[in-house]
């Protein structure tokens, strides 16, 4: 032992320390059983903490990206983040025994399209884009499936709530951000929209980043009232909500509801 507490290592022991490369096999396997083990998508910075300072985290996973591409399961990026998924052509053969599959009414469907297209929106907004109005339960449904949140409030008389979509969302449905979400073309070859469309129709995807110059952030102490007090009759007959564990939406239509004044 050297002076100071210091403790002197021969060269036996020193070749018995393992020094790993910034570019070993062992970082690889790491990120992989990271990924593997993860109850919800990581991203990059959360991968590197586990790792050596000096590893390529996104050289790995581009690796990692080409060798599962062709497996029964692929390493794919949503929400800015990486996890494995089933193989899309696959998952017809997992479907009987893993997906569970829940509806939402139209209503829901319609309002959930609306806030992805057109967020940050508002309530009455969102009334005056499908032509009738929108119950709160519908709304809370949404929000307890934690795909749609309260933004901000508009800067206009009553400051009402606006909302926009989650990263709950964008997981679910597989987008790496909400700007994937289909253009004018894809919904019109989905058959989605009408084909004798005006001219001058367009479909613009939201920037949920961007600032909003007639909108403010929600204030801390702000209790949101307007979402509150929904009795337990309106629970229990809240209808069940999507829940898939293949990724994909997994949303079928029930049987056309009335669109009644709430809903």
């Amino acid at each position: 032992m050297s002076e100071a507490g210091e403790i002197d290592m021969d060269e036996t022991e020193v070749s018995n320390v393992a020094v790993l490369h910034p570019d070993s096999p062992q970082h690889r396997r790491t990120v992989e059983a990271l990924l593997f083990a993860a109850s919800e998508p990581l991203d990059e910075a959360s991968l590197a903490l586990r790792l050596p300072a000096g590893v390529d985290v996104a050289a790995i996973l581009t690796e990692l990206v080409e060798d599962y591409a062709r497996r029964g399961v692929n390493l794919v990026r949503v929400a800015g983040k990486w996890a494995f998924r089933t193989a899309p052509d696959l998952a017809f053969l997992l479907r009987r025994e893993t997906e569970r599959e829940r509806r939402l009414s139209r209503a829901a469907i319609e309002t959930l399209a609306i806030i992805a297209y057109h967020q940050p929106v508002t309530r009455a907004e969102i009334e005056d884009i499908r032509g009738v109005s929108v119950s709160k339960g519908t709304l809370e449904l949404l929000l307890e499936t934690e795909w749609i949140r309260p933004r901000g409030r508009r800067r206009s008389p009553g400051r009402p709530l606006t909302f926009g979509t989650t990263e709950t969302f964008e997981i679910h449905f597989g987008l790496e951000s909400i700007k994937d979400l289909p253009g004018l073309e894809e919904l019109k070859a989905a058959g989605l929209l009408d084909m004798r469309l005006p001219p001058d129709f367009r479909v613009s995807v939201p920037d949920p980043d961007a600032v909003q110059e007639d909108e403010e952030p929600l204030d801390e102490n702000d209790t949101l009232p307007e979402l509150r007090g929904r009795s337990s009759k309106e629970h229990e007959d809240m209808p069940e909500v999507p829940s898939n564990v293949i990724a994909g939406p997994g949303l079928r239509e029930t049987a056309e509801e009335p669109d009644s004044r709430e809903d």
